[in-house]
């Protein structure tokens, strides 16, 4: 009974907006389904000032996100869930009976938040809020707990959350001490965040983590900078942006893209301009050149085979899946190193012959990249992705391209004999002989012992330079 002034009310409201309007709140009894007319994005609910929107967002014409966006851009912030849309049907539904709720006629939920709410509004920050009654209101559920890909001026960034790219490939964790970004190659439980391509550690010049002490977290600040806080409010980092204590007023978002860069965002009042990047260097990108790409000085591609050509979007050969039970081919390429080879793992071994038959004994291993001098040999244990090219011939790679699918029928007999010959070579050159090796964690000193340098290095880069030039944000 308590209920039913509520439904009517909210009835009158729906009644009396013109169609497609946005409400600032919405109240148990709500509901709503797509207009077939819509092209792009359906508002339902706004913020006090207009500047963001709770609304269907139309994904590749025929899905449906409920997405919150900032209006005067029409750059979307956040979706709810990640993935498994439901169709952009009348028979799609949002409701709100304490739960913001989205369901398909015979198909049942796509998505709840499972609450006990009176209300959902959108505050002045983009954060969408599900509120129980009270002298003040408790919020009961906020959509600043489950970040997308981007996150927005103070948005506390926990460890019990992650950044995900458009596209599902990375993703951003926080580790102990750290900011981690990781890349999906392979397909592995959502519990895996999947293999670590960057690190950002604290530069501690000021103040330092404390082990045992707490989680620590990451914020935007609206003074333009990124920082990592422990114990509250103690900042133990902070990465400045371009515009880092500038004047004026402007809304700024961070950014997990589709190449796996964390990018930051200011909003003029007319266009986004970039405002911060965390890889600096685009050769140090995960797939800057794609699978099998060779990345050189100045960010320009080729083939990791120079005897084909780099096509943009294109791929250079054709990965394998499981090379346990496929036949592959085997490319060498000298002159060439991991773009992160400070944070992986490595194997010390008296020879390239021998780190090529480690990988070449592994069915799990994909490719191995060896230092002549220092004796690292480096295991990659998921697919080819793209190296960085060195002046240095001492440094040289092993690499498994699958055959079959994507491979030309024309000269595909010659490579399996080559393969097939090259296979006798290694086994016998292999028979007796006992290989031991040492594992050690990938670190600091490591790099330094390969490089043959003294001084602290770290993955930590000065961004004060970044370009702040204007850019179109990527399409979702």
């Amino acid at each position: 009974m308590e209920t039913l002034p509520i439904i009517i009310y909210t009835s009158i409201l729906l009644l009396l907006s013109p169609p497609n309007a946005a409400v600032q709140e919405l109240l148990k009894g709500f509901t709503a389904t797509p207009d077939s007319s819509i092209s792009s994005f359906q508002p339902l609910l706004t913020d006090s000032i207009g500047n963001y929107s709770l609304g269907f967002l139309r994904v590749d014409r025929t899905q449906l996100a409920l997405a919150v966006i900032h209006a005067p851009s029409q750059e979307q912030l956040w979706i709810a869930g990640k993935s498994h849309l439901p169709p952009w049907s009348s028979q799609t539904r949002l409701s709100f009976n304490g739960s913001l709720v989205i369901s398909v006629s015979h198909r049942g939920v796509f998505w709840s938040t499972y609450t006990s709410g009176h209300r959902v509004r959108l505050s002045n920050t983009s954060n969408l809020l599900i509120e129980a009654e009270g002298e003040p209101p408790l919020v009961v559920w906020q959509s600043f707990d489950f970040p997308y890909n981007t996150l927005v001026e103070d948005q506390n960034f926990t460890s019990a959350m992650k950044l995900v790219s458009s596209n599902g490939l990375y993703s951003m964790k926080l580790g102990p001490d750290f900011i981690g970004f990781y890349a999906k190659f392979v397909s592995s439980s959502d519990s895996d965040p999947g293999h670590l391509y960057f690190q950002h550690n604290p530069m501690e010049t000021k103040s330092h983590i404390t082990k045992g002490q707490g989680p620590i977290r990451a914020k935007l600040s609206p003074d333009g900078f990124l920082g990592l806080y422990q114990n509250g409010s103690a900042q133990v980092d902070l990465q400045p942006f371009s515009s880092f204590q500038q004047p004026g007023t402007g809304n700024r978002i961070i950014r997990l893209e589709p190449d796996g860069n964390l990018i930051g965002y200011y909003w003029t009042g007319s266009s986004w301009v970039v405002d911060f990047k965390q890889i600096s260097n685009p050769c140090d990108l995960p797939s800057s050149c794609g699978p099998y790409g060779l990345c050189r000085p100045g960010n320009s591609c080729s083939c990791l085979d120079h005897r084909k050509s780099y096509t943009v979007g294109g791929r250079c050969e054709t990965s394998g899946d499981d090379f346990c039970r496929k036949k592959y081919r085997v490319l060498r390429r000298k002159g060439v190193e991991l773009a992160n080879k400070e944070i992986m793992a490595y194997t010390i071994m008296s020879s390239l012959e021998k780190c090529e038959r480690a990988c070449e004994e592994e069915c799990t291993c994909w490719g191995a990249v060896y230092s002549n001098t220092s004796g690292f040999c480096y295991r990659i244990e998921y697919p080819i992705q793209t190296l960085v090219e060195v002046m240095d011939e001492t440094k040289a790679g092993y690499f498994k391209v699958g055959e079959g699918a994507g491979e030309e029928k024309m000269g595909s007999g010659l490579w399996v004999g080559l393969g097939v010959l090259g296979g006798l070579v290694l086994l016998i050159s292999g028979v007796g002989g006992v290989v031991l090796y040492r594992r050690e964690s990938r670190g600091v000193k490591g790099y330094e012992e390969e490089e043959g340098i003294n001084g602290v290095v770290g993955p930590y880069k000065n961004l004060g330079s970044a370009s702040f030039k204007s850019i179109e944000l990527s399409a979702r």
